[in-house]
């Protein structure tokens, strides 16, 4: 099974080594780099990515993921039906510039066919409505 941990995993529970059949969100490196303590720790982000990268276990957001991220979102705004759980409330402007990011990793590790480890739990079901990605919590799936 291919994983990706989400932001919060990686600050919360600091796994020191991410195996071989993980995979790494570039918008979560993104995340990590932006909110860094210092220049050292952004460095060891970026370079972490490029090793990902070079493995071919780097998931960056395509064209696809873009026009889908926008569907998805416009979904969440309009409070549109979802196919098999109903009316969704629309999403509020302010939400939707927290929860894009969370929209591009849910595809990019949905296009992945991998598991989205988060303890972001109730956004990533909110866009599970319209991406159907498969969720575990850290809790599941490290302790």
């Amino acid at each position: 099974m291919q994983v990706t941990f989400d932001t919060c995993i990686l600050i919360s529970y600091h796994p020191t080594l991410i195996p071989a059949r993980h995979l790494l969100s570039s918008v979560v490196v993104q995340e990590l780099i932006a909110g860094a303590v210092d220049t050292s720790q952004a460095k060891m982000w970026a370079a972490t990515a490029r090793e990902f990268d070079k493995e071919q276990r780097l998931l960056t957001p395509n064209m696809e993921d873009w026009i889908e991220a926008g569907r998805i979102l416009n979904n969440l705004l309009r409070g549109a039906r979802s196919k098999n759980r109903g009316k969704t409330a629309k999403l509020s402007h302010d939400l939707k510039h927290r929860i894009i990011r969370d929209v591009l990793i849910a595809r990019c590790v949905k296009r992945a066919g991998a598991t989205l480890v988060t303890d972001n739990v109730k956004d990533f079901k909110l866009i599970a409505r319209f991406c159907n990605v498969k969720i575990k919590t850290g809790k599941q799936f490290l302790l």
